[in-house]
């Protein structure tokens, strides 16, 4: 079995004291179903996990202006087929803040949505990604008076 360790970043922007996360569409292809989901990506070598976040954030979207948020941290496995192999995925994803507003996508996905929490719940169809959503958005809202000044 071949293992994959992943790491990347529940990204958002505050407006008008609400949350916006920012969600990436990929049409379905060869190893993938079609998905809303964050940014994120392989490790590589001699990187850190925010290293590689930070990376992967910036690929896939041309933000590098990023806050992340301390003490956020979901971890999310899954199996899927790839060549015919079986391989474990591990993604850790973290919170980042952002104000960029100009964003361009990689080929790596089709679209991109700023997103109320109401909108991304309806989006994003994979069990998994909607409970780091969940988690995410209650762990902001849950710090509000501490987190929007």
């Amino acid at each position: 079995m071949i293992e994959e360790l992943s790491f990347g970043a529940v990204v958002f922007r505050k407006e008008n004291n609400k949350v916006l996360f920012l969600l990436l569409y990929r049409k379905a292809h060869k190893n993938y179903i079609e998905s809303w989901d964050f940014p994120r990506g392989l490790i590589q070598k001699n990187e850190t996990p925010e290293e590689t976040a930070k990376r992967e954030i910036v690929e896939e979207t041309s933000i590098n202006e990023l806050k992340f948020v301390k003490g956020f941290k979901e971890i999310i496995k899954w199996f899927y087929k790839k060549d015919g192999n079986l391989v474990s995925k591990k993604v850790t994803y973290f919170l980042a803040e952002t104000s960029q507003l100009d964003i361009k996508i990689s080929n790596e996905h089709d679209d991109f949505r700023w997103c109320y929490f109401d909108e991304a719940c309806s989006l994003i169809k994979l069990k998994n990604t909607k409970e780091v959503l969940i988690k995410a958005d209650e762990y902001l809202t849950g710090r509000l008076n501490k987190y929007f000044d």
